[in-house]
């Protein structure tokens, strides 16, 4: 199992797009307030989120919350300030993937406490981040992967029988 878990995001449309990762991997959604959006019945209908009901999500009032109720096994931070990068990191058994709030991250104290957990995304020197629905996809991903894609399906069906350009 892998659980996304998004403290104090802030932009209602990459907690959106995370939302539809999760729908579609079976991942599941821990939101640590404050939040930055209202995710109330109605906002989420005039949203367009017509897949918010496929989700296993849980909100929180802060960090302690989450904490006490999930505790820390299988934590993994995402941090552009980590020196280890994700693919070295061990995605077996259950992952909690834990980012931080688009303008500011994960608060120092919390990577301090889990130095050793702390990933990153490899990207060139001097550039900021990714987008965080980008860096949720990618290592939600990496996880599923090194865990054979549990309960996902694989292959598609074949619609197009000339998908070379006609060349064979």
């Amino acid at each position: 199992m892998v659980d996304i878990i998004l403290v104090e995001p802030e932009i209602p449309a990459n907690t959106g797009n995370i939302s539809r990762t999760c729908a579609v991997t079976g991942a599941r959604l821990h939101l640590i307030e404050p939040l930055g959006f209202d995710i109330s019945d109605k906002a989420l209908r005039r949203a367009g989120l017509d897949y918010w009901d496929k989700l296993n999500v849980a909100v929180y009032k802060d960090l302690g919350d989450f904490f006490e109720k999930n505790g820390d096994s299988g934590l993994w931070l995402s941090t552009t300030k980590a020196p280890l990068s994700y693919d070295k990191a061990d995605f077996s058994g259950d992952v909690k993937l834990m980012f931080g709030k688009e303008t500011k991250g994960l608060p120092t104290e919390l990577l301090e406490r889990y130095r050793d957990r702390c990933i990153r995304i490899p990207m060139r020197e001097g550039l900021r981040s990714l987008n965080l629905s980008n860096s949720v996809a990618i290592l939600c991903y990496e996880a599923l992967r090194q865990q054979g894609f549990p309960g996902l399906v694989e292959g598609g069906s074949m619609l197009c029988n000339n998908l070379n350009g006609g060349r064979k």
